[in-house]
């Protein structure tokens, strides 16, 4: 196993952080590398906000769910899906182009989040924790006002970067499901009931398929937060009509 793909292997979320700042090399190459992602059409769909303000940083912890952590973190980047930028750039060269929609932002959402996981995995390279942050999504009105988001911009994805402690180096990475049943070859295959409970058989060791299933489902499905989520992303996805 060559060290790229250790170091994917071995990455999970880190939410305690050394007081230990991350050095501007560092932050600067984290950040070229995000900007080295795969992209649509070399468009660069996404504009990137460095949080450098602590007390920007503060308000987030508490928008983002009451999480102290964030606000502790040593380099606090949000990535915006942009549909505005080319917008701007073709109203300005006088193209007449259309207004962007749901297809479009759909497009920048894309280019953001693998700008956001190629800044991860360089931050990890560095020996950098990092966690994505998906509160940003569920509180996306509060956080369009917070930050100044114009019409067309959406804040994609929240990751909080710094230096682990060693318990949260040597917190045990939950485990995923098995190749087979994330992997189709070719065609979607639907499960059957046998088949679900196979797959996810791991996360009830303890417990019936059906006890599991159902504290998942109130903890985090029907929760208020996913609630709130799909209200707020649906209400600013009414730009795009």
């Amino acid at each position: 196993m060559n060290e790229v793909i250790k170091s994917l292997m071995e990455r999970k979320s880190m939410r305690v952080y050394l007081d230990k700042e991350i050095s501007a090399e560092d932050k600067k190459a984290i950040l070229i590398a995000a900007m080295a992602a795969p992209t649509a059409g070399n468009q660069q769909l996404y504009t990137i906000l460095d949080i450098t303000d602590q007390s920007l940083k503060e308000t987030l912890a508490k928008t983002c769910d009451n999480q102290p952590f964030i606000a502790k973190a040593k380099m606090v980047l949000i990535f915006c899906a942009d549909a505005k930028k080319w917008q701007d750039v073709f109203l300005e060269a006088g193209c007449n182009p259309r207004e962007p929609g749901v297809g479009d932002l759909m497009l920048a959402v894309e280019d953001a989040v693998i700008a956001a996981q190629n800044a991860v995995t360089a931050a990890e390279s560095l020996g950098i924790g990092s966690c994505y942050i998906g509160d940003i999504m569920e509180q996306c009105e509060t956080h369009r006002e917070l930050l100044h988001l114009p019409k067309y911009v959406f804040p994609a994805a929240m990751v909080v970067f710094g230096y682990p402690n060693e318990q949260q180096k040597a917190r045990k990475k939950p485990e995923r499901c098995r190749l087979e049943d994330v992997v189709h070859e070719n065609y979607y295959r639907e499960m059957d009931g046998e088949k679900l409970r196979e797959m996810f058989g791991k996360e009830y060791p303890d417990r019936t398929f059906e006890e599991w299933a159902d504290a998942f489902c109130r903890r985090k499905y029907n929760s208020d937060f996913s609630r709130e989520m799909t209200r707020s992303v649906g209400e600013y996805l009414k730009d795009f009509e």
